[in-house]
């Protein structure tokens, strides 16, 4: 047995040996994530401490679970949850069927040059920096030199300041959103679907399924298991929030439905210096988010013939 062992070690080593090059190239992605992603981790137990930058961990008080009953007991928190919770299942409805539509869109043309150009100029937005978008659409509905504007003036009608009233934050961002990745998100879904066998639609044709019968018979379940692993994906995202676009949109005005989870712990940490309080905020979403993750591939696995994500 020990002999049997001590061979498959050596064929391993050979193996690796073998392949060194290739081992090679994938280390600077495991050193970037060892460093960025991993060796951070070690610093939530920031969140037990009652923290102090100049004392480090030895000098600092350890409170256990007391940022954590600070943070549940605060004002902010449920605004925080009911504020991300209702623009991520806004975005939800909104924005997960949109790139699916527009992929089985752009499936359906039959000339190859047209498909081509529709979808490099779906892509466009995803490729623009978050602040150089975020500046054209506040351009667009700035209510003194915006398009809108001048088309509410053209019709009689005086120009909304749209970013500075809060009941219309959440369709900005989530429009805004599908705007910028409709296009991008949708190249899952034609990779999809040029995996589904061409010879069933010539059998459906045949039998004289219609476009439409083609599409829920053939179309959709060929892509639903890619569908199945995106919406995990997509409900394990249901507390966090897109920070960077969420800040650069924010203003006084709309403070009270655009603070969200990841806005107050930058303001927290980074600005008051609460490090403690931030890091058991981040901490506490973070975990949220895996639960969620678990949950939807739990109730994938049961409710439908996919095998979810793992």
């Amino acid at each position: 047995m020990k002999k049997g062992s001590k061979t498959s070690q050596k064929s391993l080593w050979k193996r690796i040996w073998r392949a060194k090059y290739i081992y090679l190239m994938i280390l600077p992605v495991i050193v970037w994530f060892i460093l960025f992603q991993y060796w951070p981790m070690t610093w939530l137990s920031i969140s037990f401490f009652d923290y102090d930058l100049y004392r480090g961990f030895s000098g600092s008080e350890f409170v256990f679970f007391d940022n954590f009953i600070k943070f549940f007991t605060g004002l902010d928190f449920w605004r925080l949850i009911r504020n991300v919770l209702l623009m991520n299942l806004y975005a939800l409805a909104v924005g997960f069927p949109m790139p699916i539509i527009f992929a089985l869109f752009l499936n359906e043309f039959r000339t190859r040059k047209v498909k081509k150009v529709v979808q490099t100029v779906s892509f466009l937005p995803h490729f623009i920096s978050m602040v150089a978008f975020v500046t054209i659409v506040t351009e667009f509905l700035s209510p003194s030199t915006g398009v809108l504007a001048e088309i509410f003036r053209f019709f009689g009608k005086e120009p909304v300041f749209f970013l500075g009233k809060a009941k219309y934050f959440r369709t900005i961002m989530v429009f805004s959103g599908v705007w910028q990745e409709m296009g991008y998100s949708a190249i899952i879904y034609l990779s999809a679907l040029t995996a589904i066998d061409v010879n069933l639609y010539e059998a459906a044709m045949a039998d004289g399924a219609n476009r439409w019968k083609r599409l829920i018979h053939i179309t959709l379940p060929g892509i639903m298991p890619t569908i199945i692993v995106m919406f995990i994906l997509r409900v394990g995202s249901l507390i966090n929030a897109n920070f960077e676009k969420i800040y650069l949109f924010q203003n006084s005005m709309n403070l009270e439905v655009s603070e969200v989870i990841q806005t107050w712990v930058y303001k927290r940490g980074m600005i008051k210096y609460d490090y403690s309080l931030a890091t058991a905020a981040g901490l506490f979403n973070g975990a949220v988010a895996l639960i969620l993750v678990i949950m939807a591939n739990r109730l994938s696995k049961r409710y439908s013939d996919s095998s979810g994500i793992w």
